[in-house]
């Protein structure tokens, strides 16, 4: 079986759907990967402790987000609930000291099912969604590096978050090469960290990297990278970006790892 990569993706808002050149790039991507044999998503929505495992039967979405138009609440996306998937990260990841529990009536959440609809529109591979459990970097480092055996299994580790993140930024008159000065700042800094394989670097961008309060106001679009990090350790000098450019101002750098 193939090993599976890992990705980190920027995953927009509901609009992204609306927008042909990322839904373009987001599909290719998915052509040039060999197919999963499930996916196990960690999203920036979903924050709860102790680490949570979502639905592991198909059951509807969660529309996380609010004064959209209507079209948006329409969306469906019905995978495969993923249960021996959530077995394998139980065994992975739970000790006395870190527990892992079930919420088995949540539903993936727009960091999961927006990019999934385009990148694997039949939903016919099971897909598992997990919370994160903290916010802290190499937390979340450790906890992508306990689920690195999944991909030798064929399953594909998705963080999903967006590589900038302040709403109050955010410009829809901005065309894909344009943003803010800070925006650019810290995505240049993010791809020369990255190239240059310094992940101590990245697990303290609040403090290394230039502009990381005002790209990342609450980290939690960033801190997906990190368990996808972790999961893509031994691949790290594979790393390289698939997604750059920005939206709305924000930038949308994507990665895979492997």
């Amino acid at each position: 079986m193939t090993r599976a990569p890992v990705l980190y993706l920027s995953h927009g808002a509901p609009p992204l759907a609306d927008d042909t050149l990322w839904t373009r790039q987001l599909a290719e991507w998915a052509g040039e990967l060999a197919r999963p044999t499930a996916i196990l998503v960690v999203s920036a929505h979903w924050e709860e402790a102790p680490l949570t495992l979502g639905a592991t039967r198909t059951v509807p979405l969660v529309y996380d987000f609010w004064g959209f138009p209507e079209h948006y609440y329409q969306v469906t996306y019905p995978a495969p609930g993923a249960p021996e998937l959530a077995g394998k990260v139980r065994d992975l990841l739970r000790t006395p000291q870190t527990p892992v529990r079930d919420d088995p009536e949540r539903g993936l959440d727009h960091g999961a099912y927006v990019p999934l609809v385009e990148m694997f529109p039949d939903a016919g591979i099971p897909v598992l969604q997990m919370s994160m459990p903290t916010l802290d970097p190499r937390s979340l480092y450790e906890v992508g590096r306990r689920l690195a055996p999944l991909r030798d299994e064929g399953v594909l580790i998705m963080g999903s978050g967006f590589f900038t993140h302040n709403l109050s930024g955010m410009n829809p008159a901005l065309a894909f090469d344009q943003a803010p000065g800070w925006s650019k700042e810290f995505d240049a800094w993010g791809r020369e960290a990255l190239a240059a394989q310094d992940i101590d670097a990245l697990l303290d961008f609040r403090h290394k990297a230039p502009s990381g309060r005002i790209a990342h106001p609450r980290t939690e679009h960033f801190a997906p990278l990190f368990v996808t990090l972790g999961a893509g350790e031994a691949d790290q000098g594979a790393q390289r970006t698939v997604i750059d450019g920005f939206w709305y101002g924000l930038a949308k750098r994507s990665i895979q790892l492997g």
